[in-house]
C-alpha cells in the first residue's frame, strides 16, 4: 500500500499538469484570456445587456420613437465584427506562440486557445443576432405608429 501511495506521489510530481488539471468552462477561458481580450469579451456582454435594454426601453416608450434605433443598427455589424477581430487577435497569439517552440505541442495544451477564439465568435455572433432581433423589434414598434395600425 505504501508503495502504490509512493508511486501515485511520484507521478504527480513528474506530471503536475495532469494532477492540477481542472475542466475549462466558460469562466475559466475568460480568467485565462489575455487582457486586451478580456475587455472585449466585457465588452460584447455590456453591448448585449444594452441592446436588451434599448429594446425593452422603447417598446415601453408608447408613441414616442426618439433614439436609439442606430446603437442597434450598427450593433447589428459591429458585434460579430468585434468577435472576429478578437478571435483573430487570439489565433496570432497562438500561432506566434507555436513558432516560437521547437516541438508541437499536444491538443490538450492548444484546445484552452481554440476555446477561447471559439467563444469570441460564439460571442460576437450572440450580440449580433440580439441586435438583429430588437432592432427588428423596434422597426416593427415604429412602422405601427407611423402606419397608425
Amino acid at each position: 500500500m505504501r508503495l502504490l501511495s509512493l508511486c501515485l506521489a511520484s507521478a504527480s510530481l513528474l506530471a503536475p499538469g495532469m494532477a492540477l488539471a481542472a475542466p475549462f468552462t466558460p469562466l475559466t477561458i475568460f480568467q485565462h484570456a489575455a487582457m486586451p481580450v478580456q475587455v472585449l469579451i466585457l465588452g460584447l456582454l455590456a453591448a448585449t445587456a444594452a441592446a436588451i435594454a434599448v429594446c425593452i426601453r422603447k417598446l415601453l416608450q408608447g408613441p414616442s420613437l426618439a433614439g436609439s434605433s442606430a446603437f442597434l443598427k450598427g450593433l447589428r455589424l459591429g458585434g460579430p465584427l468585434a468577435g472576429l477581430v478578437g478571435a483573430a487577435f487570439g489565433t496570432l497569439n497562438m500561432t506566434i506562440g507555436l513558432a516560437n517552440v521547437k516541438t508541437v505541442p499536444p491538443v490538450a495544451v492548444l484546445a484552452p486557445g481554440w476555446a477561447e477564439i471559439a467563444s469570441l465568435i460564439l460571442l460576437g455572433l450572440i450580440t449580433g443576432s440580439v441586435a438583429v432581433i430588437a432592432h427588428w423589434a423596434v422597426e416593427a414598434r415604429i412602422d405601427r405608429a407611423v402606419l397608425g395600425e
